[in-house]
């Protein structure tokens, strides 16, 4: 583990490499599963405001699951918030395109300028999973195998997970987070890389 201020990083986010490939995996990250992506509780409040402006961009399923469980639900496991799930399917803001290729339906109301929060930043951060504890925050690379296509894709260009999520990380971070979180990849590759 690699210490940032109150951050402890896996090490994994510099060794593995990682780049969606959404024509081959289809964005099965958002269809599998048995719950919907985690939400950050200041999430809550912006789905609750945002739901009459990205409507248009969700699924009638996607718009009933919504109007029937609200906007964002709770994991009965463990409590966790997360976004609600079509028939323990598909996350219920999730669209498919002509290709049956998964979209986001926030994220598409955020590039039509309909809205300006891009979409839960548990979903962009990934393959980063985030752990808030009382004195530290972990963030982990999660190996799930509907990604196995992205790892191969991570290989074929060379781009580790921590370069390819460099967007949302300075969207949940900043950027000098993200400054400093460079400069310790390249002190680790160089001292433990091949």
């Amino acid at each position: 583990m690699i210490q940032i201020d109150d951050k402890l990083i896996s090490e994994d986010v510099f060794s593995e490499e990682f780049v969606c490939n959404l024509s081959k995996c289809k964005g099965a990250c958002c269809v599998e599963g048995d719950v919907g992506a985690p939400l950050d509780k200041d999430e809550l409040e912006i789905l609750d405001s945002i739901f009459d402006k990205i409507k248009p961009y969700l699924t009638q399923e996607g718009i009933k699951a919504l109007e029937e469980q609200g906007t964002w639900t709770t994991d009965p496991m463990d409590g966790m918030y997360v976004t609600p799930m079509v028939e323990d399917r598909e996350c219920a803001y999730v669209t498919f395109d002509e290709k049956g290729i998964t979209k986001c339906g926030i994220e598409k109301a955020y590039e039509d300028g309909a809205v300006d929060w891009q979409k839960p930043i548990s979903c962009h951060l990934y393959p980063i999973r985030v752990t808030e504890y009382s004195t530290f925050t972990a963030l982990n690379y999660h190996e799930w195998s509907v990604c196995s296509d992205a790892c191969t894709l991570g290989k074929e260009l060379q781009v580790p997970v921590y370069k390819f999520l460099k967007t949302p990380l300075i969207r949940k971070y900043g950027e000098d987070f993200y400054d400093v979180l460079c400069e310790a990849a390249d002190e680790w590759k160089a001292a433990y890389g091949s």
